[in-house]
């Protein structure tokens, strides 16, 4: 039987046997194209246009002969030009196609990449686009995941989960173990000395900073710089072409599988860090590249009674319409696409907050949760929000089956360690996985992604070396970037000699590192965090694409990696370092117990809490019969003598101390914690 066309899935998909002889189902989703084209590229780059001419609801589709994997394509959209009535069609325009797998090229900025006269934004443009743009790539499915033995997702229960937020490009450009042709890569990435770092450090999960499709931001490209973090996404379903040794004509799909497969047959995770808020075409001012052309009112939210302008909640200049079966659709086929397609184990959502957006304001029931909450595919997969958009800050929101990245947790512990007032009760709070924050909702302590760092803003070093941010480079007269950093340079402003001030700035890595892997929740650690790896002081390096970004392997503290690896065991082997709950069992046994205590082992008062010159805590965790640990935190500018708790097993020995002249010898009722230190005690079970 001759096949058909047909108006779903969305985009280009091959029909018959796959090779070049092949054909392709294209179909295109416009509510208000008049028509549109698909346009085929030869080896010479001579543009070919096939109308479609079939047209079923809003979709207009077509089968096109004689097209197979690696064919080069764009589409076209003919249709009215009225911005002020939000509509920005311009026929003259390539546009990317939004379900394409694979993007190949680069963008040559100029006017013909814009809809809209420069100098007159309400005209459109009519000069052609082709030369400036990119191509989609049709690719075929080929790669075989059985083949050396099948893959298998290590779906690491949350409890146990230790995040790993790292950047494909930055993590291995420096590595020298890695042969340099595939360095910055998803090969190097894959590379058996990348994973045996990962392996050895004893994370579980690796979140990747963006590899969606993005666009290199013309001013930042004139200024002699680069979009590093990839924030600026174009292709939700394509991996980015940059980071592919073999290079970006189709080659990227299969190299991304077959990293995601050598990690996880190491047993690691692979998250994604996704923007579905905003797309790289900016507001009224931006180019058209994709969605813009073909149906501006349904992928985006426009300003209601100004439908020229963008609502905008991502500080980008637009936001997804999440309230349009197009723009939610686009998104699940993409999420469904990584975990079906590419394997993926998670997705962390930059700006969630913005996706909850339906009428203006954030629901938790809104279309796009309830979306992922009922797909088979999607439910059982990590989700994890970034719980905020310019517009509000949303932490706690979200649904119980959902994580957060806990910014009070980060906010609250650097204020500790900094030696704050009147933060033992917040402290206490993120500690035992926010319950202030998650469980009037009944979520768990797995609901809080807890961090100190993260890419956005400084490193662990620089937090450590750094009161002030130093983000020069950037090009923006030091403006960008957190100015209220919550940072402390131990009195020298970033490198120095002076030996009392480094070792006072180790010591604090590894109360900060401690107090992360020691609280109940998800960690999460920023990569390189573990070798102190320093930006400089750029706390803002979004658009350093060199040294400042990439790891220095070469200069890395292999003291305070061996501590993280010992940190990182320690919550591994013991489940009352990663608690679930703190709860009480119905039999009235304690399933997972906290004791809090005073420095003199005293329980607190309310006033005590309070007690804005408090500097000192005690905390004993339990479970279910196992062995017992004691934490004790001094952020005081002094030694504090602790009294010890009763051990309630065999009698306390050190675990681990940030003070490196920590002793304990035999019963211990009393202990000395050094000024600023943590010291971890452990009483062994049988």
């Amino acid at each position: 039987m001759q096949p058909t066309s047909v108006p779903y899935p969305l985009g280009v998909s091959i029909v018959g046997g796959g090779d070049e002889n092949s054909g392709v189902n294209v179909a295109v989703y416009s509510e208000t194209a008049d028509a549109v084209y698909f346009c085929v590229f030869d080896d010479h780059d001579r543009e070919t246009r096939i109308r479609l001419e079939n047209r079923s609801g809003h979709v207009f589709h077509d089968l096109v002969p004689g097209i197979g994997p690696g064919t080069r394509y764009g589409l076209r959209v003919d249709g009215e030009w009225n911005p002020a009535a939000g509509l920005r069609h311009n026929v003259h325009k390539l546009l990317l196609e939004p379900h394409a797998r694979a993007i190949s090229g680069d963008y040559r900025w100029d006017q013909t990449l814009f809809g809209h006269d420069m100098n007159e934004p309400t005209r459109m443009d009519r000069t052609d686009s082709a030369a400036s743009m990119p191509r989609c790539i049709v690719t075929g499915s080929t790669f075989d995941w059985d083949d050396g033995g099948a893959d298998r997702p290590p779906r690491v229960p949350l409890a146990e989960t230790i995040v790993y937020e790292t950047h494909v490009k930055g993590f291995t450009k420096r590595l020298d173990a890695v042969p340099p042709d595939i360095r910055g890569t998803y090969a190097g990435l894959a590379h058996p000395e990348a994973i045996r770092h990962l392996t050895e450090l004893g994370v579980t999960s690796i979140e990747l900073m963006p590899v969606h499709q993005f666009v290199q931001d013309s001013h930042l490209l004139e200024a002699g710089l680069r979009n590093y973090w990839g924030y600026n996404s174009i292709g939700f379903f394509a991996p980015h072409g940059e980071y592919s040794a073999a290079g970006d004509g189709g080659g990227q799909v299969d190299e991304f599988k077959a990293m995601v497969k050598a990690l996880h047959a190491a047993g690691l995770e692979v998250i994604l860090d996704v923007v579905y808020n905003h797309t790289a075409e900016g507001n009224h001012l931006g180019p058209t590249l994709s969605f813009k052309g073909i149906d501006n009112a349904s992928y985006y939210r426009l300003v209601e009674g100004e439908e020229d302008a963008y609502f905008d909640t991502t500080g980008t200049g637009n936001s997804l319409n999440v309230s349009h079966p197009l723009a939610l659709g686009l998104i699940m086929d993409s999420l469904r696409y990584w975990v079906t397609e590419m394997h993926v184990d998670g997705f962390r959502f930059d700006l969630a907050t913005t996706l909850t957006r339906q009428g203006g304001d954030a629901a938790l029931h809104s279309a796009f949760l309830d979306l992922i909450a009922q797909d088979p595919v999607l439910a059982p997969i990590k989700m994890i929000a970034e719980p905020w958009d310019t517009a509000g800050y949303q932490v706690g929101g979200f649904p119980a089956d959902w994580s957060e990245w806990n910014g009070k947790f980060r906010d609250d512990v650097r204020d500790f360690w900094r030696g704050g007032d009147s933060l033992l009760s917040t402290t206490s709070q993120r500690i035992l996985g926010s319950p202030d924050v998650y469980e009037a909702g009944r979520r768990a302590p797995l609901s809080s992604v807890n961090f100190i760092t993260a890419h956005d803003g400084f490193t662990l070093a620089d937090l450590t070396a750094y009161a002030e941010k130093h983000n020069a480079a950037n090009g923006e007269d030091n403006a960008d970037g957190e100015s209220d950093n919550r940072s402390a340079n131990s009195g020298a402003e970033g490198p120095t000699e002076d030996a009392a001030v480094n070792e006072r700035r180790g010591r604090q890595r590894r109360n900060l590192l401690a107090t992360l892997l020691l609280s109940a929740g998800v960690p999460m650690l920023l990569g390189g965090d573990e070798i102190a790896r320093t930006q400089g002081g750029n706390n803002n390096a979004y658009a350093q694409d060199n040294e400042i970004s990439w790891y220095d392997w070469a200069a890395a503290d292999h003291d305070l990696l061996a501590f993280t690896k010992q940190l990182i065991a320690l919550r591994r082997a013991y489940p009352a370092l990663r608690p679930p709950w703190f709860r009480q069992a119905p039999n009235g046994h304690s399933v997972n117990t906290v004791q809090i205590l005073r420095s003199d082992a005293a329980e607190f008062s309310d006033d005590e809490w309070n007690d804005p010159s408090a500097r000192t805590i005690t905390f004993v965790f339990g479970f279910e019969g196992g062995d017992a640990f004691a934490l004790l935190l001094n952020s005081a500018s002094n030694g504090v003598e602790f009294t010890v708790p009763p051990a309630p097993h065999a009698e306390w020995q050190l675990a681990l101390s940030s003070d490196d002249e920590q002793v304990v010898a035999g019963a211990v009722s009393t202990l000395i914690v050094q000024n600023t230190s943590f010291t971890l005690l452990q009483s062994r079970a049988g």
